[in-house]
Protein backbone atom coordinates (compact mmCIF):
# COMPACT_ATOMS: atom_id res chain seq x y z
CA UNK A 1 0.00 0.00 0.00
CA UNK A 2 1.13 3.66 -0.60
CA UNK A 3 2.69 5.43 2.10
CA UNK A 4 0.40 9.16 2.86
CA UNK A 5 2.65 12.08 2.46
CA UNK A 6 3.75 13.84 5.58
CA UNK A 7 2.34 17.38 5.32
CA UNK A 8 4.77 20.09 5.29
CA UNK A 9 5.31 23.76 7.16
CA UNK A 10 3.97 26.88 5.88
CA UNK A 11 4.87 27.70 1.56
CA UNK A 12 8.03 24.94 1.90
CA UNK A 13 8.12 22.55 -1.13
CA UNK A 14 9.83 19.68 0.47
CA UNK A 15 11.07 19.80 4.34
CA UNK A 16 13.50 17.45 6.15
CA UNK A 17 13.81 17.38 10.19
CA UNK A 18 16.39 16.43 11.72
CA UNK A 19 16.05 15.74 15.95
CA UNK A 20 19.35 17.83 17.56
CA UNK A 21 20.13 14.97 19.70
CA UNK A 22 19.39 11.79 17.25
CA UNK A 23 20.15 10.57 14.02
CA UNK A 24 16.59 9.97 12.38
CA UNK A 25 15.30 12.22 9.68
CA UNK A 26 11.72 13.03 8.65
CA UNK A 27 10.79 14.26 5.32
CA UNK A 28 7.45 16.29 4.20
CA UNK A 29 6.76 16.13 0.76
CA UNK A 30 4.68 18.68 -1.27
CA UNK A 31 0.89 19.21 -0.16
CA UNK A 32 0.11 20.95 -3.70
CA UNK A 33 -2.42 17.88 -4.78
CA UNK A 34 -4.02 17.70 -1.53
CA UNK A 35 -7.58 19.35 -1.80
CA UNK A 36 -11.21 18.42 -0.35
CA UNK A 37 -12.46 15.20 -1.38
CA UNK A 38 -15.21 16.42 -3.15
CA UNK A 39 -16.93 12.79 -3.37
CA UNK A 40 -17.05 12.69 0.55
CA UNK A 41 -20.75 11.96 1.42
CA UNK A 42 -21.94 14.27 4.21
CA UNK A 43 -25.39 13.52 4.23
CA UNK A 44 -27.32 13.04 7.34
CA UNK A 45 -30.27 10.62 8.28
CA UNK A 46 -31.71 12.34 11.24
CA UNK A 47 -29.88 15.98 11.79
CA UNK A 48 -29.67 17.00 15.43
CA UNK A 49 -29.33 20.59 14.99
CA UNK A 50 -32.07 21.94 12.20
CA UNK A 51 -34.73 23.28 14.97
CA UNK A 52 -32.30 25.50 16.23
CA UNK A 53 -29.73 26.62 13.69
CA UNK A 54 -26.86 27.69 15.54
CA UNK A 55 -24.68 30.21 14.06
CA UNK A 56 -21.16 29.28 13.25
CA UNK A 57 -18.59 31.37 12.41
CA UNK A 58 -15.23 30.34 10.47
CA UNK A 59 -12.19 32.73 11.08
CA UNK A 60 -10.82 33.86 7.20
CA UNK A 61 -8.91 36.73 8.45
CA UNK A 62 -5.66 35.67 10.15
CA UNK A 63 -3.56 34.11 7.40
CA UNK A 64 -5.43 30.70 7.49
CA UNK A 65 -4.43 27.84 5.28
CA UNK A 66 -7.99 26.15 5.58
CA UNK A 67 -10.88 27.95 4.02
CA UNK A 68 -14.67 26.87 3.42
CA UNK A 69 -14.13 26.90 -0.13
CA UNK A 70 -11.13 25.05 0.02
CA UNK A 71 -9.83 22.16 2.42
CA UNK A 72 -12.74 22.53 4.72
CA UNK A 73 -15.41 22.00 2.75
CA UNK A 74 -16.15 18.98 4.11
CA UNK A 75 -16.08 20.03 7.69
CA UNK A 76 -19.12 22.90 6.69
CA UNK A 77 -20.85 20.52 4.47
CA UNK A 78 -21.48 17.73 7.79
CA UNK A 79 -22.10 20.93 10.23
CA UNK A 80 -24.82 22.35 7.80
CA UNK A 81 -25.99 19.07 7.03
CA UNK A 82 -26.49 18.76 10.98
CA UNK A 83 -28.23 22.33 10.98
CA UNK A 84 -25.81 24.64 11.79
CA UNK A 85 -25.75 27.97 9.90
CA UNK A 86 -21.69 28.54 8.98
CA UNK A 87 -20.18 31.81 7.71
CA UNK A 88 -16.87 33.00 7.16
CA UNK A 89 -15.10 35.91 9.23
CA UNK A 90 -12.47 37.63 7.07
CA UNK A 91 -11.85 41.22 9.15
CA UNK A 92 -10.56 41.24 12.33
CA UNK A 93 -12.41 39.44 15.24
CA UNK A 94 -14.34 41.85 17.22
CA UNK A 95 -17.03 42.00 20.16
CA UNK A 96 -19.53 43.11 17.45
CA UNK A 97 -18.55 40.29 15.29
CA UNK A 98 -18.82 37.91 18.19
CA UNK A 99 -21.94 38.70 18.90
CA UNK A 100 -23.17 36.79 15.53
CA UNK A 101 -22.49 34.15 16.46
CA UNK A 102 -22.84 30.64 19.30
CA UNK A 103 -19.64 29.20 17.71
CA UNK A 104 -16.05 30.89 16.57
CA UNK A 105 -14.18 28.32 14.83
CA UNK A 106 -10.29 29.11 14.11
CA UNK A 107 -8.50 26.86 12.26
CA UNK A 108 -4.69 26.98 11.40
CA UNK A 109 -4.41 30.82 11.83
CA UNK A 110 -0.86 31.83 10.94
CA UNK A 111 1.09 35.41 11.45
CA UNK A 112 2.38 37.71 8.58
CA UNK A 113 4.99 37.28 6.25
CA UNK A 114 8.17 37.17 6.81
CA UNK A 115 7.25 35.45 10.05
CA UNK A 116 4.17 32.90 10.01
CA UNK A 117 5.04 32.17 13.81
CA UNK A 118 4.55 35.29 14.98
CA UNK A 119 0.87 35.72 16.92
CA UNK A 120 -1.96 35.84 14.46
CA UNK A 121 -4.19 37.57 16.91
CA UNK A 122 -3.79 40.75 18.44
CA UNK A 123 -4.13 41.77 22.28
CA UNK A 124 -7.61 43.19 21.60
CA UNK A 125 -8.83 40.39 19.69
CA UNK A 126 -7.59 37.75 22.06
CA UNK A 127 -9.28 39.96 25.01
CA UNK A 128 -12.10 40.22 23.27
CA UNK A 129 -12.39 36.09 22.33
CA UNK A 130 -11.52 35.57 25.85
CA UNK A 131 -14.61 37.41 27.16
CA UNK A 132 -16.64 36.65 24.99
CA UNK A 133 -16.40 32.61 25.99
CA UNK A 134 -16.23 33.69 29.82
CA UNK A 135 -19.75 35.05 28.49
CA UNK A 136 -21.23 32.19 27.39
CA UNK A 137 -19.55 31.76 23.99
CA UNK A 138 -17.73 28.49 21.94
CA UNK A 139 -14.96 28.19 20.85
CA UNK A 140 -13.18 25.74 18.74
CA UNK A 141 -9.62 26.22 18.70
CA UNK A 142 -7.43 23.99 16.23
CA UNK A 143 -3.75 24.92 16.07
CA UNK A 144 -1.68 22.00 13.93
CA UNK A 145 2.27 21.57 13.96
CA UNK A 146 4.61 24.39 13.33
CA UNK A 147 4.31 26.95 12.84
CA UNK A 148 0.27 26.92 13.57
CA UNK A 149 0.95 26.07 17.00
CA UNK A 150 3.01 29.27 17.86
CA UNK A 151 0.72 31.69 15.89
CA UNK A 152 -2.14 30.16 18.07
CA UNK A 153 -0.33 30.12 21.64
CA UNK A 154 -0.98 33.14 22.14
CA UNK A 155 -4.50 32.90 22.28
CA UNK A 156 -4.56 29.56 23.83
CA UNK A 157 -2.18 31.24 26.75
CA UNK A 158 -5.13 33.32 27.46
CA UNK A 159 -7.22 30.18 28.62
CA UNK A 160 -4.18 28.50 30.40
CA UNK A 161 -3.87 25.88 27.80
CA UNK A 162 0.11 25.33 26.86
CA UNK A 163 0.70 24.86 22.56
CA UNK A 164 4.43 22.77 22.83
CA UNK A 165 4.48 24.54 18.90
CA UNK A 166 6.32 21.74 16.79
CA UNK A 167 5.28 18.50 15.70
CA UNK A 168 4.32 15.11 17.74
CA UNK A 169 5.68 11.27 16.30
CA UNK A 170 4.12 7.95 17.93
CA UNK A 171 5.97 5.02 16.18
CA UNK A 172 3.98 2.79 18.67
CA UNK A 173 0.22 4.00 17.38
CA UNK A 174 0.50 4.72 13.91
CA UNK A 175 -2.77 4.25 11.62
CA UNK A 176 -3.14 1.24 10.44
CA UNK A 177 -1.93 1.28 6.48
CA UNK A 178 1.10 3.75 7.07
CA UNK A 179 4.46 4.01 8.57
CA UNK A 180 4.29 7.64 9.15
CA UNK A 181 4.92 8.21 12.97
CA UNK A 182 2.80 11.74 12.66
CA UNK A 183 -0.56 9.72 11.77
CA UNK A 184 -1.90 8.35 14.96
CA UNK A 185 -4.58 6.46 16.02
CA UNK A 186 -6.66 7.32 19.48
CA UNK A 187 -8.39 4.48 20.39
CA UNK A 188 -10.48 3.78 23.81
CA UNK A 189 -9.11 0.48 23.92
CA UNK A 190 -5.85 1.83 24.31
CA UNK A 191 -6.90 3.92 27.04
CA UNK A 192 -5.70 7.04 24.57
CA UNK A 193 -9.32 8.77 24.77
CA UNK A 194 -10.36 10.68 27.80
CA UNK A 195 -13.97 10.18 28.86
CA UNK A 196 -15.96 12.98 28.22
CA UNK A 197 -19.79 13.97 26.17
CA UNK A 198 -17.92 14.58 23.37
CA UNK A 199 -16.13 10.97 23.71
CA UNK A 200 -18.92 9.13 24.70
CA UNK A 201 -22.19 11.02 22.53
CA UNK A 202 -25.81 10.58 23.20
CA UNK A 203 -26.02 7.11 22.72
CA UNK A 204 -23.97 4.02 22.21
CA UNK A 205 -23.94 4.69 18.34
CA UNK A 206 -22.43 8.01 19.03
CA UNK A 207 -19.76 6.64 21.16
CA UNK A 208 -16.30 7.07 19.58
CA UNK A 209 -14.02 4.27 19.84
CA UNK A 210 -10.98 6.01 17.15
CA UNK A 211 -9.93 9.06 16.49
CA UNK A 212 -7.08 9.16 13.42
CA UNK A 213 -4.78 12.46 13.46
CA UNK A 214 -2.04 13.29 10.74
CA UNK A 215 0.92 14.79 12.17
CA UNK A 216 0.13 17.82 14.81
CA UNK A 217 1.67 18.87 18.00
CA UNK A 218 1.18 18.25 21.33
CA UNK A 219 -0.68 20.38 24.36
CA UNK A 220 -0.38 20.44 27.74
CA UNK A 221 -4.05 20.83 29.16
CA UNK A 222 -5.04 22.95 32.18
CA UNK A 223 -6.67 22.25 35.40
CA UNK A 224 -10.31 22.01 35.02
CA UNK A 225 -9.86 20.76 31.39
CA UNK A 226 -10.56 16.96 30.17
CA UNK A 227 -7.74 15.78 27.61
CA UNK A 228 -10.09 13.77 24.64
CA UNK A 229 -6.89 12.79 22.66
CA UNK A 230 -4.23 11.22 24.96
CA UNK A 231 -0.52 10.79 23.74
CA UNK A 232 0.96 7.84 24.96
CA UNK A 233 4.41 7.42 26.92
CA UNK A 234 6.06 6.36 23.71
CA UNK A 235 5.15 9.87 21.50
CA UNK A 236 7.96 12.38 21.42
CA UNK A 237 7.63 16.05 21.13
CA UNK A 238 9.76 17.76 18.56
CA UNK A 239 10.74 21.16 18.38
CA UNK A 240 12.63 23.27 15.73
CA UNK A 241 15.39 25.54 17.59
CA UNK A 242 16.71 26.65 14.11
CA UNK A 243 16.85 26.07 10.86
CA UNK A 244 18.06 26.55 6.89
CA UNK A 245 16.86 26.55 3.73
CA UNK A 246 18.22 26.00 0.58
CA UNK A 247 16.25 27.08 -2.64
CA UNK A 248 16.88 25.46 -6.34
CA UNK A 249 14.98 26.68 -8.95
CA UNK A 250 11.57 26.26 -7.82
CA UNK A 251 12.34 23.84 -4.85
CA UNK A 252 13.50 25.02 -1.12
CA UNK A 253 14.27 22.78 1.02
CA UNK A 254 14.38 23.76 4.85
CA UNK A 255 16.71 21.76 7.47
CA UNK A 256 15.54 22.05 11.10
CA UNK A 257 17.46 21.27 13.91
CA UNK A 258 14.62 20.03 17.01
CA UNK A 259 14.92 19.33 20.76
CA UNK A 260 13.21 16.37 21.16
CA UNK A 261 11.50 15.58 24.51
CA UNK A 262 8.69 12.94 25.62
CA UNK A 263 5.42 13.79 25.21
CA UNK A 264 3.93 11.49 27.93
CA UNK A 265 1.23 13.89 29.72
CA UNK A 266 0.28 15.51 27.04
CA UNK A 267 -2.74 15.41 24.47
CA UNK A 268 -3.55 16.22 21.00
CA UNK A 269 -7.14 17.51 22.25
CA UNK A 270 -9.08 18.77 25.20
CA UNK A 271 -12.46 20.40 26.35
CA UNK A 272 -13.07 22.71 28.84
CA UNK A 273 -16.09 24.70 30.22
CA UNK A 274 -14.68 28.73 30.71
CA UNK A 275 -16.74 30.99 32.71
CA UNK A 276 -20.27 30.50 31.40
CA UNK A 277 -18.68 29.29 27.76
CA UNK A 278 -17.06 26.23 25.81
CA UNK A 279 -13.76 25.71 24.80
CA UNK A 280 -12.44 22.65 22.12
CA UNK A 281 -8.65 23.11 21.52
CA UNK A 282 -7.56 20.47 18.94
CA UNK A 283 -3.58 20.27 17.84
CA UNK A 284 -4.04 18.67 14.29
CA UNK A 285 -6.31 19.75 11.55
CA UNK A 286 -6.68 17.18 8.66
CA UNK A 287 -8.75 14.86 11.29
CA UNK A 288 -11.80 17.58 11.07
CA UNK A 289 -12.51 17.48 7.51
CA UNK A 290 -11.98 15.29 4.40
CA UNK A 291 -9.28 15.66 2.06
CA UNK A 292 -7.81 13.44 -0.91
CA UNK A 293 -4.36 13.19 -2.68
CA UNK A 294 -5.23 13.44 -5.71
CA UNK A 295 -1.89 11.30 -7.71
CA UNK A 296 -2.51 8.29 -5.18
CA UNK A 297 -6.12 8.57 -3.70
CA UNK A 298 -5.35 7.96 -0.46
CA UNK A 299 -7.74 9.74 2.19
CA UNK A 300 -6.85 12.17 5.35
CA UNK A 301 -9.96 13.14 7.44
CA UNK A 302 -12.68 11.38 8.17
CA UNK A 303 -13.18 10.09 4.93
CA UNK A 304 -10.39 7.55 6.04
CA UNK A 305 -12.49 4.12 7.36
CA UNK A 306 -12.50 2.27 10.50
CA UNK A 307 -12.11 5.62 12.49
CA UNK A 308 -14.86 7.72 14.26
CA UNK A 309 -13.60 11.01 13.27
CA UNK A 310 -16.51 12.17 11.13
CA UNK A 311 -18.69 11.45 14.65
CA UNK A 312 -16.13 13.17 16.40
CA UNK A 313 -17.10 16.48 14.68
CA UNK A 314 -20.41 15.78 15.12
CA UNK A 315 -19.61 15.06 18.77
CA UNK A 316 -17.74 18.13 19.50
CA UNK A 317 -19.99 20.31 17.36
CA UNK A 318 -23.23 19.41 19.33
CA UNK A 319 -21.08 20.29 22.88
CA UNK A 320 -19.93 23.30 21.59
CA UNK A 321 -23.97 24.39 21.03
CA UNK A 322 -24.98 22.86 24.69
CA UNK A 323 -26.81 20.37 23.03
CA UNK A 324 -24.63 17.56 24.24
CA UNK A 325 -23.85 17.60 28.06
Amino acid sequence: MPQPHRRRPWLLISVTATAALAAAAVAWSPWSQRGADSGYDTSITTPSLTQRRPKVLFDAGHNNVHSLSGRYAPFANLLRADGCEVSSLSSAITPAQLARCEVLVIVNAAGPEPKREASAFTAAEIAAIKQWVSDGGSLLLVADHHPFGPAAAPLAQAFAIEMIGGWCDDESHLLAGTADSGAIVFKRDGSMLGEHPITSGRRADESIAAVATFTGQSLVAPTGATPLLKFADTAVDRVPMASTSVTKGNSTTTTFETKDTTAAGHCQGLAMPFGKGRIVVLGEAAMLTAQIDRDSGLKFGMNVPGVDNRQFVLNTMRWLVKELN
